[in-house]
């Protein structure tokens, strides 16, 4: 299958924090040309990251999966796709159960 030109990536990340030893989790997904026939979504497991480090592992995601990511000179997501006229969506639903974050 022959993936189509990349238009949208759609980041969202539930985050938890484990206030016993103060640290922060998150997963989520990542989701590319939404809305579209050419929608693909992947999906970034429990894992620890505070504030905006699940734009970064989703970054990475996208490149494990074989994604075609233009380049970029600085490397970050937000600037990658200013770049290249991709629309970035991101979304961090926060305060939310260790066990939300296990379901995904």
């Amino acid at each position: 299958m022959r993936k189509t030109k990349i238009k949208t990536i759609d980041i969202t990340a539930l985050e938890w924090f484990d206030k016993a030893n103060g640290n922060s989790y998150f997963a989520g997904s990542v989701t590319i040309n939404f809305g579209t026939k050419a929608v693909r979504q992947y999906t970034m497991p429990f894992q620890y990251g505070y504030g905006d480090s699940y734009v970064d592992q989703a970054k990475k995601t996208l490149e494990e999966a074989n994604e075609k990511l233009p380049q970029s000179d600085h490397g970050s997501m937000s600037r990658l796709c200013r770049e290249n006229n991709i629309i970035l969506r991101t979304v961090k639903h926060e305060n939310c159960k260790k066990s939300e974050l296990k379901d995904i």
